[in-house]
């Protein structure tokens, strides 16, 4: 169990780091100042346009906010009542998931055509199989 810990704990870290690319180009393009200040005059109504990557790189994160429940409630539900016997097979789902969810937000954010989504539905698989395995 210590590898689903691991992932669990990982992907946390991941989603927790995420918002940093998206933040430094805010940072960029808004400049230290208005950034410190908060926010920039009639903001949201008068946005800054940050880059399109960085644009990405938010929604990316905001969408593993989004996921992350899910894994979290599985993982834990599957470590608590699945037998040790499965322990293996979700600490290998737990890497799934974790890899996944990273190539996703790199994919994202640097805009590769058609790999977006497949990367997604691939953390998206690893967290039913993990949730099949709790309710085996």
């Amino acid at each position: 169990m210590d590898t689903v810990y691991f992932y669990l704990a990982a992907s946390g870290v991941l989603t927790v780091l995420m918002w940093t690319p998206y933040i430094l180009a805010r940072i960029a393009v808004w400049g230290i100042p208005t950034f410190l200040n908060n926010y920039p005059e009639n903001y949201p109504a008068r946005e800054p346009e940050p880059p399109l990557w960085a644009q990405r790189a938010k929604r990316a994160h905001l969408n593993m906010v989004e996921t992350l429940p899910a894994f979290i409630a599985v993982t834990l539900a599957a470590a608590l009542i699945a037998p040790d016997a499965t322990g293996a097979a979700i600490g290998h789902w737990s890497a799934v998931f974790f890899f996944a969810r990273l190539a996703h937000a790199a994919i994202y954010t640097l805009g590769i055509p058609y790999l977006r989504t497949p990367t997604y539905l691939v953390s998206w698989l690893a967290i039913l199989a993990i949730g099949a395995l709790a309710l085996a």
